[in-house]
């Protein structure tokens, strides 16, 4: 069965497959089928194949039944979390990560500013320093 979806102000033809029919693949896959000949043979990607595979597996038939949409909690944020508790452990957990990720941050910024003035000369010309051993009128010169 095919249903028509406008998107980019084109028809597009999206394959609806029965129940029965998904059952019947995910049993020959249980069977020991390739999935790379069902795939070809009927025309599906490998991954919903599976997809149904799995879904069978973990449900049975019922599994299988068409839903419409995308799949529930894939790539969409829950506006109000299951388990309040979890979601408050879970905020206090990021609150404490984003503690020692602003230490470190303040460490780090110290360091460097430290580093950059060790790194620069005495006469503040910002030329580099020589070193005693070449130093004007040392008598390591000549060594």
């Amino acid at each position: 069965m095919e249903s028509e979806v406008i998107q980019n102000n084109e028809p597009v033809k999206r394959r609806v497959f029965e129940q029965q029919f998904k059952t019947e693949l995910a049993r020959r896959l249980l069977g020991g089928e390739s999935g790379t000949q069902l795939s070809q043979q009927y025309r599906i990607p490998c991954s919903m194949l599976y997809r149904w595979r799995n879904a069978y597996l973990q449900e049975g038939a019922a599994g299988l039944k068409r839903r419409v949409g995308r799949p529930p909690g894939k790539g969409r944020l829950a506006l109000t979390p299951r388990h309040p508790e979890a979601a408050a452990r879970r905020v206090v957990e990021l609150e404490r990560k984003v503690g020692q990720q602003a230490l470190e941050i303040d460490f780090l910024r110290r360091t460097f500013k430290r580093v950059k003035q060790l790194e620069q000369p005495g006469g503040g010309n910002g030329a580099s320093g020589s070193t005693e051993k070449f130093a004007p009128g040392s008598s390591l010169k000549d060594i």
